[in-house]
């Protein structure tokens, strides 16, 4: 074999058989500093992964000789940092959000816990900054148009139990019929012509008196005989220009045909006391809150 080596005429190498256009590779061992630190790096590897947690199984990753994990590392400095909030976090826990004074060290620190509760848990839906998804139906929670009420007492009921779900049996729960099945195609559109009047909007005036007369007979008793809604039933106010889903003309043809079903988790069992009511803070200074 070593008579059929082909020597280069250049640098008397040899080559490794390999021609690119008549460049053939020259057969140069690789750098003795390179091969070591190669060998290093496989020798450090596998003492890696013997101390430290590498290897995945069925249920979790081998442990490693040292025992060493990043998780357990979080959770002693969120003890530790739990240790140290314990008695203010008590004290947020059994207040009276009511009475609760802003400059009170609980007020402050219930704000601040607040938005990291919020954006944990809460701005998937409503967004990072609170301001709602109105394609999703998620209320804006920064203005003042508050379907169930926004003050203290109803933002931390709202956030405890939830709105239509079938988890806590003292959610929130009202459910607009879908008028689809009950109207007509036309009584449907001067439904929709007289919600358009009453929000200041552009609309039929023939249809709009037609429809005035329908919402008198079918759903004055929720939204009220001018339609400006009512909180203990959660019927929103049709006279303003916040919509939940939007207040053009197709899609309140929509609602009134299909009506809507919005659903919000109870977190009064995912959430602990001082958490629930240190979202409420932060729900309510945002600038909405009454």
């Amino acid at each position: 074999m070593a008579d059929k080596k082909e020597i280069d005429e250049v640098t008397g190498t040899d080559t490794t058989g390999h021609d690119w256009d008549g460049i053939k590779e020259l057969n140069n061992p690789l750098p003795r500093w390179w091969l070591w630190a190669f060998y290093g790096t496989i020798v450090w590897g596998i003492a890696y992964t013997i101390a430290y947690p590498a290897w995945p199984m069925f249920n979790a990753a081998t442990a490693g000789l040292l025992g060493y994990s990043t998780r357990a590392e979080v959770a002693e400095q969120i003890a530790e940092v739990d240790a140290q909030n314990a008695e203010v976090s008590a004290r947020l826990a059994s207040a009276d959000l009511a009475t609760l004074a802003v400059d009170d060290p609980a007020y402050r620190y219930g704000v601040a816990g607040g938005a990291s509760v919020f954006l944990a848990n809460c701005s998937q839906c409503h967004g990072a900054g609170a301001a709602g998804v109105q394609a999703g139906g998620y209320p804006n929670l920064l203005d003042d148009d508050w379907i169930w009420g926004g003050d203290l007492e109803a933002i931390e009921y709202t956030v405890r139990h939830g709105i239509r779900n079938d988890i806590d049996p003292d959610a929130r729960w009202t459910e607009m019929p879908a008028y689809g099945d009950i109207f007509s195609e036309e009584e449907i559109l001067a439904s929709v012509e007289y919600v358009l009047s009453i929000s200041g909007r552009e609309y039929d005036a023939a249809l709009a008196e037609q429809g005035g007369e329908l919402f008198l007979d079918n759903c004055a008793a929720c939204h009220g005989d001018a339609g400006n809604g009512n909180r203990d039933v959660g019927a929103p106010n049709l006279t303003d220009a916040i919509w939940l889903y939007g207040g053009d003309r197709e899609t309140l043809t929509q609602t009134v045909t299909y009506s809507r079903f919005g659903v919000m988790p109870p977190w009064g069992e995912r959430l602990d006391e001082a958490e629930i009511k240190a979202v409420t803070l932060y729900l309510h200074q945002l600038g909405g809150g009454e």
